[in-house]
């Protein structure tokens, strides 16, 4: 097959503006904020031990807040309860959840990843993960407290 060298030249310049198309252009970082996954600061819970990120605000303070948890394999809560309604997205791996008192991690109802609940104000709960980490994405207003609950049996 022959090709004329106009038409050469064409396929040439068309190949060299996809190829320069597909370079990505770092945003304005006044236009669009953003942190990338290994730049985002994970620090321990000091109730439960998973660790928690905060993207916007802070539960401990007045406002709106974001934040991821990540649960470890075989990591749960106890029960307790919030003052504030939480809303909770699983973005990865199955976040188990239980309403008792009593912690039994064979009583827990599984929700797989792509899963919306809440956790609604004064209501006793506790969750965690069983046999693959979790990451949850949390959203609230502040100030939101964690009230540990005696257990029953």
């Amino acid at each position: 097959m022959r090709f004329s060298i106009p038409l050469g030249a064409a396929l040439l310049a068309a190949a060299a503006a996809t190829m320069a198309q597909a370079q990505p252009v770092k945003p304005d970082p006044a236009h669009i904020p953003f942190t990338l996954p290994k730049n985002i600061k994970w620090v321990i819970d000091k109730n439960f031990g998973e660790e928690n990120a905060f993207l916007v605000g802070n539960p401990a303070k007045p406002g709106p807040y974001v934040m991821l948890i990540r649960w470890k394999p075989h990591q749960m809560s106890r029960p307790h309860y919030h003052n504030t309604a939480r809303s909770i997205y699983v973005v990865s791996g199955t976040w188990w959840v239980s309403d008792s008192r009593h912690y039994d991690p064979d009583a827990t109802y599984p929700l797989p990843a792509g899963s919306f609940a809440t956790d609604m104000p004064g209501q006793i709960h506790w969750d965690g993960a069983k046999d693959e980490p979790v990451i949850l994405e949390l959203a609230g207003t502040g100030p939101a407290n964690t009230i540990l609950v005696p257990e029953k049996k």
